[in-house]
Parts: structure tokens; C-alpha cells; sequence
């Protein structure tokens, strides 16, 4: 399953379960403000971690992450197209070579 599937099922998700949070009237649920968060309130008394680090917690939970399959699908695409470039370079450096060897410093 592609990580734009994968999203855009979660996105579904999240919008059926606000659909049925929404109260019988017809109204929005109201939308509460709430002052700057805190380590404490957001980390059930953690007061020794700095907030930069819940917040960096905290956004590592949204990421998408890729599967086991996609990462070895990447890492063998990875490998083979710098062995191809690898190889090009190598190519061309030996023709180079050559060319300087046979031509300036003749």
C-alpha cells in the first residue's frame, strides 16, 4: 500500500470519527482554547523534559513511517542506481584519462 493510500485512508478515518463526535443538534462541537501547552500537561507530569523535545515527540508520532518492504525496496533501488552511476563515471574518468595521456601529454 503507497504512503498517498495510506494517507488519504487515515484521512478518512479521522473525518468519520469527527462526523460522529459531532452532537445530535447539528452544530459544531465547541472549540475549546487552551492556553500555551506545558511538559506537564502534555507529558502526565514530566517536568524534566524540556518542552523542544515533547514537541519533537510529538511530530514524530504524525510521520508516516515506510514498511519494512519499502525499505528494502529503496535501499536495492538506492545501491543499483549508484552502481550505475558509479559505473558511468568510471567510464567516462578512464576516457579521460586516455585522452589526456594520448593528446597533451605526448
Amino acid at each position: 500500500m503507497g504512503r498517498a493510500l495510506r494517507r488519504q485512508q487515515e484521512r478518512a478515518q479521522r473525518r468519520q470519527q469527527r462526523q460522529q463526535q459531532r452532537p445530535a443538534r447539528g452544530g459544531r462541537p465547541p472549540v475549546s482554547v487552551s492556553g500555551p501547552a506545558t511538559a506537564e500537561g502534555r507529558g502526565g507530569g514530566r517536568r524534566w523534559v524540556p518542552r523542544w523535545i515533547s514537541d519533537i515527540i510529538s511530530e514524530l508520532r504524525k510521520v508516516t513511517w515506510p514498511t519494512r518492504h519499502e525499505v528494502g525496496y529503496l535501499t536495492v533501488v538506492v545501491i543499483i542506481v549508484s552502481i550505475f552511476f558509479g559505473a558511468i563515471l568510471g567510464v567516462a574518468d578512464l576516457g579521460f584519462n586516455w585522452i589526456i595521456e594520448n593528446t597533451v601529454l605526448r
